[in-house]
């Protein structure tokens, strides 16, 4: 293991809840193993770019129920391919090399896992996307 990947590994936080075990599939061991650290290590990044996000889509997110903005998180990340990308692009540049060889073996897969714990993230801080909050 070269010195980058051992950095990567020694900065990541340890998530307690994510356990790993034999009878779990390969995609659930590298998301508790891979994703979830990486998306909590990255978490007030995500955070600060979903605020741009918003801004560069008119602040309109303010303007919704908190209901709504669940959804608009939701759709943010769905739907829209830039915006998506570059949320992955936030967590995969994170990924030792070993990682990044397992993550091309099922990235579709591993995409959607990916997303979901972004999105959930997002939406279990959304207090923290309050207006007064981004400025």
């Amino acid at each position: 293991m070269n010195l980058r990947d051992l950095q990567l590994l020694e900065m990541r936080p340890v998530i307690d809840s994510a356990r790993v075990s034999e009878n779990m599939s390969l995609d659930e061991q590298f998301q508790n193993q891979t994703l979830r650290p990486i998306t909590k290590l990255q978490e007030d990044l995500v955070l600060e770019v979903f605020r741009n996000y918003v801004h560069k889509h008119k602040n309109t997110f303010y303007e919704l129920s908190p209901e709504k903005r669940l959804e608009y998180i939701e759709n943010a990340i769905t739907r829209d391919v830039k915006f998506r990308n570059s949320l992955k692009g936030i967590i995969i540049g994170q990924f030792s090399l070993e990682e990044y060889k397992k993550y091309i073996q099922n990235s579709s897969a591993l995409n959607k896992r990916m997303m979901n714990i972004v999105k959930q993230n997002l939406q279990s801080r959304i207090q923290l996307l309050e207006y007064e909050m981004a400025y």
